[in-house]
């Protein structure tokens, strides 16, 4: 192992792009704080009259002290803005400890339109319910929702990846032996009453929850019958005389309670072998990377400082390090976790193209050429081989383009290492560090490519390609066969250029779920660490293979 970095120079360039960062992180979690009002304190308000505990208060209560951690944060931020916004998609997900068990969570926020299911609040409960199922992780629904959003019901309904397939998954996930518990905190209405039945045991509180198929309204108008809400479906008539729910208890706390209780008898599972070692800090703090990483994301840097701040003791045995140099590939600790680093390396380096010291030419940094393409496939299947968990830094523009590396073979390069990632059985994880563009996204583990987990930091930027490169592009399609002033030219390439920047902004990646969530520098060695101790709860990895390969 060698030991990574230096001291850093804490000059007066340090010191502006530490407070550059630290001012955007700060702005940043201001506007999470208001994410987490939900429906505002109105909302909140009404729903403690209820004697009803908010849905944050009821999943930190839930889980043991101080383990909750929320991801899909900013899912649903600045969409629905003609309806009222739904602030996290009106649902709380995340993975948290039940008397030291490792289980995920997904509670409606029933501040937001009474917990009812825009099109993102269902992706978002479909993407925890698939990291449940890939890391056999045991699942607790607390149901308090309205149901389907009605104005957007075409959006949500009858599609494969719509409504229906949480109930899909409900069997699956139960068939496969994953543990499902559900409580009726509130209002379950409808299809989504199936969600907490098709789940293996059931709960509900008195007074405040109800499930049926049709509320007091619709039955009055279907059938003409008229009955109140509880009369209908409260927990007494679905305990008691229906049997449809298993355990009724007189408030939240006391069902939570239960929840915990019975998950304390819940027999372990066989875990994941991966290797593990007594944890160490890196020898560097973490929080030197605000005054490292350059503030504009073209300008160069050297993403072994950055490792240095995130490995264990800032530990690191690199793997081909005079080859392949815009990418760098090695093993290290990561919070007493053996990880493989695939990490896009964004200094200019020097390749050699001969035995002789003076034939070498400059590569550019954050670009994949086809002698990194290489390396990195090779590592990976190295990782697979040995059964190391894959972590991957992205920072990257693209592949190389032009005559000399069409003709070096690059396709067939940049094949070998998308396949090799799409093909991957180990666990994987990706963070967005600066630049994801083009196909460098996708061969550097994008959403598209199976990570467990993914987390942008917000010096992220995904898209097609880059801000200045799009909007030139784009610009000159709106000007064929068109003549313009240089002054309304240049007014219609601003407007352009913020609408592609806004929609490079990890905050819009991560409103749509392209990422997990958005953490800072500080808060990443947590993140993978206990993102691997999600994934150590699958005992069993499939055999890995990689289709053809071009040599």
């Amino acid at each position: 192992m060698t030991i990574l970095g230096k001291e850093a120079h804490q000059d007066e360039r340090f010191e502006r792009r530490a407070a550059a960062w630290l001012e955007a992180i700060a702005a940043l979690q201001q506007r999470e704080e208001a994410i987490r009002m939900g429906g505002g304190e109105r909302s909140q308000e009404k729903q403690r009259k209820k004697g009803k505990m908010l849905a944050r208060e009821r999943v930190e209560y839930l889980c043991d002290d101080g383990t909750f951690m929320e991801w899909g944060l900013w899912v649903g931020e600045g969409m629905y803005e003609e309806h009222g916004g739904a602030p996290s998609a009106g649902v709380v997900c995340g993975t948290g400890l039940i008397h030291g068990r490792e289980v995920m969570v997904i509670a409606n926020d029933a501040t937001v339109k009474a917990g009812a299911w825009f099109p993102i609040t269902c992706k978002k409960i479909l993407r925890a319910q698939e990291i449940a199922l890939e890391n056999r992780l045991p699942l607790v629904y607390l149901v308090d929702s309205a149901g389907v959003f009605l104005p957007m019901q075409d959006e949500i309904f009858p599609d494969k990846e719509h409504f229906g397939r949480v109930f899909y998954n409900n069997a699956r996930l139960s068939a496969e032996g994953i543990f499902q518990m559900a409580a009726i905190m509130g209002s379950c209405v409808a299809g989504g009453a199936y969600l907490p039945i098709m789940s293996d045991e059931s709960h509900i509180v008195e007074g405040t929850s109800s499930i049926f198929l049709a509320g007091s309204h619709l039955v009055k108008a279907a059938i003409g019958e008229q009955i109140d809400n509880q009369s209908l479906g409260g927990a007494e008539v679905q305990c008691d005389i229906s049997g449809v729910v298993d355990h009724r208890h007189p408030d939240d706390k006391s069902c939570l309670d239960k929840i915990r209780s019975q998950f304390s008898q819940l027999a372990a599972t066989p875990r994941a072998p991966f290797a593990r070692r007594e944890p160490q800090p890196p020898k560097y703090s973490p929080e030197e990377i605000y005054g490292l990483l350059e503030l504009d994301r073209s300008r160069p840097y050297d993403v072994r400082d950055v490792l240095a701040r995130l490995l264990d003791g800032s530990e690191f045995d690199e793997f081909k390090a005079s080859y392949g140099q815009t990418i760098v590939c090695g093993t290290g600790w990561i919070d007493g976790w053996a990880v493989g680093i695939v990490a896009n390396q964004r200094s200019i380096v020097p390749r050699k193209t001969g035995l002789e010291a003076k034939d070498k030419e400059l590569q550019i940094g954050g670009v994949v050429y086809s002698d990194s393409a290489d390396k990195a496939a090779r590592f990976i299947q190295l990782c697979n081989q040995k059964g190391i968990p894959l972590v991957f830094l992205q920072d990257v523009t693209g592949f190389m383009v032009g005559s000399r590396a069409e003709r070096g073979g690059i396709i067939k390069d940049g094949a070998k290492l998308v396949n090799a990632v799409a093909n991957s059985v180990v666990p994987k994880i990706t963070i967005f560090t600066g630049n994801s563009y083009g196909a460098g996204n996708y061969a550097m583990c994008g959403k598209a490519y199976g990570a467990r987990f993914l987390y942008a930091w917000p010096s992220a930027a995904i898209a097609v390609m880059g801000g200045a490169q799009a909007s030139k592009t784009l610009l000159a399609i709106q000007l064929k066969n068109r003549e313009v002033s240089d002054e309304e030219k240049n007014e219609m390439l601003s407007r352009i250029q913020k609408k592609y920047d806004d929609a490079t902004d990890p905050r819009y990646a991560a409103s749509r779920l392209w990422v997990d969530e958005i953490i800072t520098p500080v808060e990443t060695r947590r993140a993978i660490s206990r993102s691997l101790a999600c994934a150590a709860c699958q005992a069993e990895l499939p055999d890995f293979r990689t289709g053809v390969l071009q040599t």
